[in-house]
């Protein structure tokens, strides 16, 4: 076995490291979410955790890890032999399906010998252990879901399948995911315990030092390994010891009313919050070998429970105000009575020439991860302080509301703000799929209402059908009394139908006829209320643009909406109009889609006035770009941003020629439409 790498060798990120020692100290607290750009040692850290977590004793062969004396699904007595074995790390892949994660039906045995018996899935492995979802926020929704409600419950209940079954499922539940790939929704943050922002270090040093350690540990794992055996040694000793001190440890009036100051200072929403400051300020301090909770401990327990509860929308900053945090708590910090020196000190520390190892760092991470001996000194080396105030659930971030860049002071080109996004009209792709699980398309899912059943190997078990389809052969097969005699070929599953997401590309007219301010923020605010809405339903989006001579692909698809959105607030307006080019470009970009991604239907959202002034028979060459798009049976909207008492109807005619759906620019919005349709009626009336 590869070794892994020592988690007190990692360099930087002391949050993230304190963040996972108080969880380990407390489970109650909720698990971790690291939020960080690619190659910061995320994954690494977390898989180092477990070596460093005191060993647990567990009923030798039980498949649910339970403790002596603890019940079992496998129904092994009191009196059974025990075993000592290491901290599980359990690994959730993006793609697992509920029946992986929660256990079903042990299929085998079921066909075979008739029985019903439960086969326990990734919870149960997981008990008493680490739980790691690794790009979290690519993960289905109702199973994030799913594994917080266990986190938070320390139990999972399975009810499926002809299976009832109740198990243990205490974990630490930790999450890592990139933010340019898509965010989690605000109601998910939420449930996480604790979060932290991880980045590379910017300190010429700290890089040396990150890529001295990584390439000892390549050329030497056993040698750096030794080498860092005492500090790993001492972190052990020191969570075992709190882990034990937790439940001594005292939470005054005082630092219970520090808590309800802060929480409701930051405008949280909720008693959540509270609930899991108060538990991570009572871990802080085992972990600092106190017996009562200080403003201290406060202090950095609110640093880690609070950012992602602030945020309302995609768009919002994440970060704590920390002067903030100081005013409600007092300027000065309580001084740490018995300030914790480092507890995993380096045993040879590197001197600038001695060519020591890197940091961290598998599948790529550089490896900036915290040594978790800084841990206990309420480090702030990565924790973003996210001095901006969001202005409400509804308010565009401060790029979108400044939107002015240096190009305003030329002459063909400006760019416009953009107002507060709405709530626009639901826009959808005809048909039905069968692409990832989302909210707005119809599909075919792995969950919803049951429409069938089909022959298959994978997936929720359709027990009636199946009982039906083995019923027509059991005189065949011999069957005179007992269970039914099944084979492979009988098994049926169950076909769902429910919503599905989609791929929304933007294509955006960007020209001069466009540029006209009030107009361009119009527009820019239909398409921020699109992209929210886009990110509410769980898409990816992607952004050409076509201006002056071209079309450029502004924003490859993603699932991170905030970077569409900060696309769109520096988009210039000016020049002439390349229809033709845009809608070749989006052709283009949705080709290589449908390569990448089969299963994801596209919807092509042109925002256009339907004018096309670029180059020799830029009219025809328009028309037949948009019969490409329409062979190749792509579902598109046409948002007609045509002002004015003179309307040529361009856009209405484009639309006609991509089949596609035509809505004015003012309609977007689901509470004009209804206004527009009450005023009809009421004018029938």
């Amino acid at each position: 076995m590869p070794k892994q790498y020592p988690f007190s060798a990692v360099v930087g990120s002391d949050d993230m490291a304190l963040a996972l020692v108080l969880t380990t100290i407390s489970p109650e607290v909720g698990g971790v979410l690291v939020r960080g750009e690619k190659g910061t040692a995320k994954s690494t850290i977390v898989r180092a955790l477990a070596a460093v977590l005191p060993p647990i004793t567990v009923v030798a062969g039980d498949r649910f890890s339970s403790a002596p004396g603890e019940t079992s699904p496998d129904g092994l007595r009191a009196d059974a032999p025990t075993e000592v074995r290491p901290v599980r790390l359990v690994e959730l892949p993006v793609g697992a399906t509920e029946d992986r994660v929660l256990g079903s039906l042990h299929l085998e045995r079921a066909l075979s010998e008739g029985k019903a018996e439960y086969e326990p899935g990734l919870l149960a492995r997981a008990h008493r252990g680490i739980l790691y979802v690794d790009e979290v926020n690519l993960l289905h929704d109702h199973l994030v879901d799913l594994l917080l409600d266990a986190a938070a419950m320390g139990r999972s209940t399975v009810e499926r399948d002809g299976v009832s079954v109740e198990h243990a499922a205490r974990f630490v539940l930790v999450g890592t995911m990139n933010p340019e790939e898509g965010e989690l929704r605000p109601q998910l943050l939420d449930r996480f315990g604790l979060t932290v922002e991880v980045a590379a270090p910017r300190d010429p040093d700290a890089r040396v030092e990150v890529v001295r350690r990584r390439l000892a540990f390549d050329a030497d794992p056993e040698a750096f390994t030794a080498r860092f055996a005492d500090a790993e040694q001492a972190l052990t000793d020191r969570i075992q010891a709190a882990q034990k001190r937790v439940a001594e440890v005292e939470l005054g009036e005082a630092a219970l009313r520090q808590i309800a100051e802060v929480c409701a200072a930051f405008d949280v929403d909720g008693m959540r919050a509270d609930i899991v400051t108060a538990r991570a300020a009572v871990a802080h301090a085992a972990w600092q070998e106190r017996t009562a909770v200080t403003t201290d401990d406060v202090r950095v327990a609110a640093r880690l429970a609070l950012p992602h509860r602030r945020r309302r929308n995609p768009f919002d900053a994440p970060g704590l105000d920390e002067d903030l945090l100081d005013d409600v708590l007092g300027n000065d910090p309580e001084p740490d009575p018995d300030p914790d020196p480092d507890p995993d000190p380096d045993p040879q520390p590197p001197s600038p020439g001695s060519g020591e190892g890197s940091d961290s760092g598998d599948s790529g991470d550089s490896g900036d991860s915290g040594d978790s001996g800084d841990s206990g000194d309420a480090p702030t080396a990565h924790v973003r302080t996210g001095h901006e105030e969001t202005a409400g659930n509804d308010a565009p971030p401060s790029h979108v509301r400044d939107g002015r860049t240096p190009d305003d002071a030329t002459t063909d080109t400006n760019v416009a703000t953009m107002d507060t996004p709405y709530r626009p009209k639901l826009f959808t792709v005809r048909g039905t799929g069968a692409g990832e699980a989302g909210r707005r398309s119809r599909a075919v899912t792995e969950t919803g209402r049951r429409v069938g059943s089909s022959a298959g190997a994978h997936g929720s078990i359709d027990l009636t059908e199946t009982i039906r389809a083995a019923a027509a052969f059991q005189q065949t097969r011999g069957r005179t009394t007992g269970p039914l005699r099944f084979r492979p070929s009988d098994l049926r599953l169950a076909e769902r139908e429910g919503q599905e997401s989609n791929l929304v590309l933007f294509c955006v007219d960007a020209s001069g006829s466009m540029a006209a301010r009030r107009r361009m923020e119009a527009v820019k605010t239909a398409i921020l209320s699109l992209l929210l809405d886009a990110y509410q339903r769980r898409d990816k989006v992607g952004l050409v643009t076509f201006r002056g001579q071209q079309a450029d692909l502004a924003l490859p698809p993603t699932h991170s909406v905030d970077v569409a959105a900060r696309r769109l607030a520096e988009l210039p307006a000016g020049g002439r109009t390349p229809l033709a080019e845009g809608l070749l470009e989006a052709h283009r970009v949705l080709g290589l889609e449908r390569v990448r991604d089969p299963r994801r239907r596209p919807l092509l959202v042109v925002v256009t006035d339907g004018r096309a002034t670029h180059g020799r028979d830029a009219v025809p060459r328009s028309l037949r770009a948009a019969g490409l798009l329409r062979e190749a049976g792509v579902a598109s909207l046409v948002v007609d941003c045509e002002a004015g008492a003179m309307r040529l109807g361009l856009a209405r005619g484009l639309a006609e020629q991509l089949l596609a759906e035509h809505v004015p620019v003012g309609e977007i919005s689901a509470t004009a439409l209804t206004r527009a349709v009450q005023e009809r009626g009421q004018g029938a009336a």
